[in-house]
């Protein structure tokens, strides 16, 4: 949400780049494959952080601002 700070536009890039599965999956996956198991924690809290989201309604976000979402608008009476 501090991306927002800065613009819109930058706040939806930061908030979509943390909050997708690709960055979380693929430090569960390096964190087996290094034998790192000390990092899986992480990613797997990670993983649950999103779809705790996904499930409060919270989606990725349009740079229109932090209420737009792929889930629904402010106006959807989330």
């Amino acid at each position: 949400m501090l991306g927002y700070l800065a613009n819109p536009c930058q706040g939806a890039r930061f908030y979509n780049a943390i909050h997708t599965y690709v960055l979380p999956v693929t430090l569960a996956i390096s964190a087996l494959a290094l034998h790192a198991p000390a990092l899986l924690p992480f990613a797997l809290i990670w993983i649950n952080h999103i779809a705790v989201d996904r499930l409060l309604g919270f989606g990725l976000k349009y740079p229109t601002g932090f209420a737009w979402s792929h889930l629904g608008s402010p106006a959807a009476g989330r």
